[in-house]
């Protein structure tokens, strides 16, 4: 999503709540920003519920403001969300991750 495209949501979201355009953009960013990164790092696929309740979340943690505001914003940004959601969902996945290092034995030569 290109800073055009952020733009029109938080124009869109902030004509549509009661929220100052700081505030919503501020929102907007920081979870569409996870969304992304989360897209990029992982390799695992997410259904769309679980995956919005994670950027809710990550959000509210994030941006410290009270989480019925996070999620007014997030939801009334639905279609753009979904849009990064669908164009993230299709793209191949990157280079697999490395695997867990290995567990080491103790001293006395018992798995650990």
């Amino acid at each position: 999503m290109n800073d055009h495209e952020i733009n029109r949501a938080v124009q869109y979201v902030t004509a549509s709540t009661s929220y100052g355009r700081e505030t919503v953009a501020a929102i907007l960013k920081t979870g569409f920003g996870e969304l992304t990164d989360l897209a990029v790092q992982s390799t695992r696929q997410f259904e769309r519920d679980a995956l919005l309740e994670y950027v809710s979340q990550w959000t509210i943690r994030r941006t410290g403001q009270p989480e019925p505001l996070v999620r007014e914003v997030l939801s009334c940004a639905g279609r753009w969300l979904d849009e990064v959601y669908d164009e993230l969902s299709t793209t191949p996945p990157g280079p697999p991750e490395p695997p867990s290092p290995a567990p080491q034995d103790d001293e006395d030569g018992e798995p650990v």
